[in-house]
């Protein structure tokens, strides 16, 4: 009964309909992380843009695209380039600078000196060869 009253084209622009308004939503929220990210704005300068979106969507998300979508690219790249960043550091601390080698190498400095026993230099060696 409900196929007879909804024909299939009329199924197609629905669904094209939800999907062009969900395309749009995730532009305005890429847009609205934009504003608030970028540091080449002032303070009342977000706000006018900020205001603008709000009144007028549709015109206000478009204006924003035509006149700064240049930067947006810009600015993700930026947050990229710095995740990655903070990533690399995350992991350097992490992992530590130190190789199996350099370790090994410390522990026989360590031991040449007398500051481990021999017993004590087989079992730091053992260790960190079977790590």
């Amino acid at each position: 009964m409900l196929a007879s009253s909804y024909p299939l084209l009329d199924i197609f622009l629905t669904t094209l309909y939800i999907f062009l308004f969900i395309v749009w939503l995730m532009i305005l929220f890429q847009v609205i992380t934009d504003l608030f990210r970028s540091h080449d704005l002032s303070g009342g300068m977000k706000a006018v843009w900020f205001i603008f979106i709000l009144l007028l969507p549709f015109l206000g998300v478009l204006v924003y695209l035509i006149a700064r979508g240049g930067k947006m690219h810009e600015h993700q790249a930026q947050a990229v380039q710095a995740q990655q960043k903070a990533m690399d550091d995350y992991i350097r601390t992490t992992a530590g600078s130190a190789s199996a080698a350099d370790e090994l190498a410390k522990l026989a400095d360590l031991h040449a000196k007398g500051s481990l026993s021999d017993a004590e230099y087989e079992a730091a060696k053992k260790k960190i060869i079977h790590a």
